[in-house]
């Protein structure tokens, strides 16, 4: 069964999707979702409003990692610690493909913030970010962390 929420995040608003007892989706919509959650779901909007309340710094929550090398990539962002950052090569490298495939794989994740693909940067630069607001809800994303001296 698939199920959604909506919180409204300091960024936006956000709805949060759950099937199989797992995170399959997080994106910035106006989409009507009825009150019907679940636990899980309940759970992920407490754990985020924690995280921009600054109470937390890591989410535990169960994600359903996409299938092939974006589950590898979403993998490995999650083990980026909380206000620090990699590069995509720096993934690149520890995966064994090219950079480019990783940020492809980033731009794909769907589950943004949950799964931090706003902590991985280009070799000279920010790279991108799919949410609204682009590259200026990375950056809010990375200064909410303390990571803003990485930026400059």
């Amino acid at each position: 069964m698939i199920r959604k929420a909506a919180w409204e995040s300091p960024l936006g608003r956000l709805v949060l999707t759950e099937a199989d007892g797992a995170l399959t989706r997080l994106e910035w919509s106006a989409e009507a979702v009825p009150a019907a959650g679940s636990d899980l779901l309940t759970e992920a909007c407490c754990q985020l409003a924690a995280y921009f309340a600054g109470r937390r710094r890591a989410f535990d929550l169960p994600v359903a990692f996409a299938p092939g090398l974006t589950g590898r990539v979403q993998q490995a962002m999650c083990a980026i610690p909380f206000g620090e950052t990699r590069t995509y090569g720096d993934l690149a490298r520890d995966l064994g493909v090219p950079a480019q495939a990783v940020g492809q794989a980033c731009g794909a994740n769907p589950v943004p913030v949950i799964v931090p693909c706003h902590r991985v940067l280009g070799a000279t630069g920010l790279g991108g970010f799919s949410a609204p607001g682009g590259v200026e809800t990375k950056v809010a994303l990375l200064k909410h962390e303390g990571a803003a001296s990485l930026l400059i």
